[in-house]
């Protein structure tokens, strides 16, 4: 497979796209979202299509699951792995606020460390908790707060491409950067007033896809339409903003709460999964994260980019279960 490049790579506003790669009709329309209040702030959660064997305590006899999207994203960039691992988890997928179908939190903050109190507190409120904690991207790195700040919430942690601090960051992530500047998302809509719902679509699944041809006709009408929606949005461009501030302050952080440090400090077994075509976060950076995080196991998918879940869900969806498996079969030995 080789990779895929247009005009709008450099340039794209939106790190994570919108939709999936393409999911069967009846699937997409029996994933279910509710919002969830808490003080001060809304979630999204979406859970995929009950099993069909599954009676009235289905979901009790599943281990929870909960997956955090990265930024730009919602909980739709779940749907392709979610069905996959619903036979072995009681999966939920949110919408961090801001994102999806959330409304923005009350005091407008968009941190990592309030994304990371987000889920803890929808974990706390729910007492779903311990869960399999997957992140992706930005949210890899609130997913990374959480397992360390609270060790009793996290039974396992996958982190796929996780934001954790580069110094030396692609020249491809440069974009995502640009946009914690104030005023940036105003200047690229003035630059960009022009494109086409199929073009500003195309520029970021092009940043975000190692192959372009993993993404089918369906799922990119599907992301037309939900990047067109979020356009709309009267908050979408600050969200965007905020939260590419709050990454970068993330990056800058020293001491204990340094992202680097925080992995040293997870308890959790992890699996780690990288792209080799990820245009955001390095290839590179495997080596050290695996390093980081104690006893960690490591994916490497050389022709996958940002979003290995919605390009290669099987895949990913093997080495999650195998990670929970042997956790499992790991603690029934010491019991």
């Amino acid at each position: 497979m080789s990779s895929t490049e247009s005009p709008d790579t450099r340039t794209a506003a939106l790190p994570v796209p919108p939709g999936g790669p393409g999911r069967p009709g009846p699937q997409e329309a029996a994933e279910t979202l509710r919002l969830v209040p808490l003080a001060g702030l809304t979630l999204g959660v979406r859970t995929p299509a009950p099993l069909p064997e599954a009676g009235p305590g289905g979901a009790a006899e599943r281990e929870p699951a909960l997956y955090v999207h990265g930024l730009g994203g919602s909980s739709r960039n779940w749907s392709a792995l979610m069905p996959l691992l619903a036979d072995r988890v009681d999966g939920e997928a949110l919408d961090l606020p801001g994102f999806g179908e959330a409304p923005p939190p009350d005091d407008g903050t968009y941190s990592v460390a309030a994304q990371a109190r987000a889920v803890i507190r929808y974990l706390d409120a729910t007492g779903r908790g311990p869960v399999h904690l997957v992140g992706n991207s930005m949210g890899g790195a609130a997913a990374t707060r959480v397992a360390a700040a609270r060790p009793d919430l996290v039974r396992t942690l996958t982190l796929i491409s996780p934001a954790l601090p580069e110094l030396r960051p692609q020249l491809t992530a440069v974009p995502t950067a640009l946009l914690a500047v104030p005023g940036a998302g105003r200047l690229f809509a003035r630059l960009t007033r022009d494109w086409t719902p199929e073009q500003r679509t195309g520029g970021v699944l092009a940043l975000c896809y190692g192959d372009l041809g993993n993404v089918t006709p369906e799922g990119f009408r599907d992301a037309v339409d939900e990047y067109t929606r979020r356009l709309e949005l009267p908050y979408f461009r600050e969200v965007m903003e905020r939260s590419a501030r709050g990454l970068v302050n993330a990056y800058t952080l020293g001491g204990q709460h340094n992202l680097w440090r925080q992995a040293e400090r997870v308890l959790a077994p992890t699996l780690l999964v990288y792209g080799g075509r990820d245009q955001l976060v390095s290839y590179r950076m495997a080596r050290r994260a695996a390093a980081a995080f104690r006893g960690a196991r490591l994916v490497t998918l050389p022709e996958a980019g940002h979003v290995a879940m919605m390009e290669y869900p099987r895949t990913v969806a093997r080495a999650i279960r195998e990670l929970i498996d042997d956790t499992a079969a790991a603690d029934t030995g010491r019991s």
